[in-house]
């Protein structure tokens, strides 16, 4: 059964493990099959499984001398999920990137199954739709249009973009 100490310890545990750059530690907290979903164009789609994620995790540490921290964390125990904010320092680039996770946790082992990662950043506007790549949303019920029409406006989804 999940509990919410449980639940950040997972969390701030895994991102330790990242910093490590240690791929055992780092698959350790995922279920095999999680995904990792991320803004469009970001790493040419989403990490799939724990291994995809935990690699990915490790180059970014070694090419570009990542180091995450975990700024806040809120969590739900009764569905399952949390969200967090966090800064991603590559230091070898000198940047700095801050965003925020959704995370899905496995209610009987409380291992990960899902983060969506969302990134403190302008809109696109060459993108029309602005939204996770490879994330189901229809599939998972959210809205695919606006609930209703506005007198003037020109609304189309436009797929694949």
């Amino acid at each position: 059964m999940l509990d919410s100490g449980s639940m950040e310890r997972r969390i701030r545990d895994y991102f330790d493990s990242c910093n490590e750059a240690d791929f055992d530690k780092i698959r350790s907290h995922f279920v095999d099959d999680a995904v990792h979903y991320f803004p469009p164009g970001m790493y040419r789609g989403p990490f799939i499984g724990s291994s995809a994620i935990a690699e990915r995790w490790v180059i970014a540490v070694q090419s570009i001398g990542s180091i995450w921290t975990v700024d806040q964390i809120i969590t739900d125990p009764t569905s399952g999920r949390a969200v967090i904010e966090w800064s991603h320092f590559k230091t070898i680039q000198g940047t700095l990137l801050r965003g925020d996770e959704w995370y899905i946790f496995e209610q009987e082992t409380g291992l990960i199954k899902e983060i969506r990662a969302y990134y403190a950043a302008p809109q696109d506007a060459a993108i029309v739709v602005n939204e996770l790549g490879g994330y189901d949303y229809q599939g998972r019920g959210y809205p695919m249009e606006p609930p209703f029409e506005r007198e003037g406006t020109n609304w189309a989804r436009r797929e694949n973009e």
